[in-house]
C-alpha cells in the first residue's frame, strides 16, 4: 500500500496513524509546491487532487478520517471502535471537521503557511473569525476533557488523533491555548507518543 502526503493537517493524521499501527505502506511525498497534486496520475487516485490517498493495487480510498478507519480495521485495532463507543467516536469526528480543527486550521494557514510560501501577512478578519469560532469549540472540548484522559472513553481513539491534528502548530499558529488545561493536557498525553510526535517519515519516497 502507498500513503501519499504532504505535511499539512489532514496528513498529519492518517500518517500518524499508519505509524502507530505499524501499517505497512510506503510513505510517498506530494509535493504541493510543484504541483505535483494535479498531474493526471495523480488526479486518477484522487479526483479531489488533495492529500491523503491511501493506495491499494487499483483500489485507493481518499479522506483521512476513513484512511483512519481502514488502517485500524487492516490492523484489528480499536483505534476504530466496534462496540457501543464507536457512535461516540463519530460524533465527535463529526464536530472536529465543522467546529474545532476548522478554525485551528484557519489560524494554522494565515499565521504559519502564508508566511512560508510568500502570500503575505494573515488576514485580520479571517484570524479575528477564526479565533472566536475556536475559543467557542475550544471552552467546550475542554470542559468534556475534564478528568478524560481521551476524547472517547478510556483509550486511544482516531478521534483524538483528528481533534489534534493542529495542535503541535499551535504556538507558530497563534491558536489560544492559554485558557484550556485540560486541551493543554490532552495533548500533552498524545506528544508522548512518537507516532504524534514524528508522523512522517524522515526519508520519503516522493511523486514519481
Amino acid at each position: 500500500m502507498k500513503l501519499f502526503y504532504c505535511e499539512t493537517l489532514n496528513p498529519r493524521k492518517a500518517c500518524a496513524v499508519a505509524r502507530y499501527l505499524a501499517s505497512p505502506v510506503e510513505f510517498v511525498r506530494v509535493n504541493l509546491a510543484q504541483g505535483e497534486h494535479r498531474r493526471p496520475e495523480f488526479l486518477a487516485i484522487n479526483p479531489n487532487g488533495r492529500v491523503p490517498v491511501l493506495q491499494d493495487g487499483d483500489w485507493a480510498l481518499w479522506e483521512a478520517n476513513a484512511i483512519m478507519c481502514h488502517l485500524s480495521d487492516l490492523a484489528h485495532s480499536d483505534l476504530w471502535p466496534h462496540d457501543e463507543s464507536q457512535v461516540e467516536v463519530m460524533r465527535w469526528l463529526s464536530w472536529d471537521t465543522h467546529h474545532f480543527t476548522r478554525p485551528a486550521g484557519t489560524l494554522w494557514f494565515e499565521h504559519t503557511v502564508k508566511s512560508a510560501i510568500g502570500m503575505g501577512p494573515p488576514d485580520p478578519a479571517l484570524v479575528a473569525a477564526a479565533t472566536t469560532e475556536f475559543h467557542a469549540a475550544a471552552a467546550l472540548l475542554d470542559r468534556h476533557l475534564d478528568g478524560r484522559s481521551h476524547v472517547v472513553g478510556d483509550r486511544l481513539s482516531i478521534a483524538d488523533f483528528a481533534l489534534a491534528s493542529a495542535l503541535p502548530d499551535a504556538q507558530a499558529s497563534r491558536i489560544p491555548l492559554e485558557a484550556y488545561p485540560n486541551i493543554r493536557r490532552w495533548h500533552d498525553g498524545l506528544l508522548e507518543l512518537e507516532a504524534w510526535l514524528h508522523p512522517f517519515p524522515a526519508s520519503p519516497a516522493t511523486l514519481a
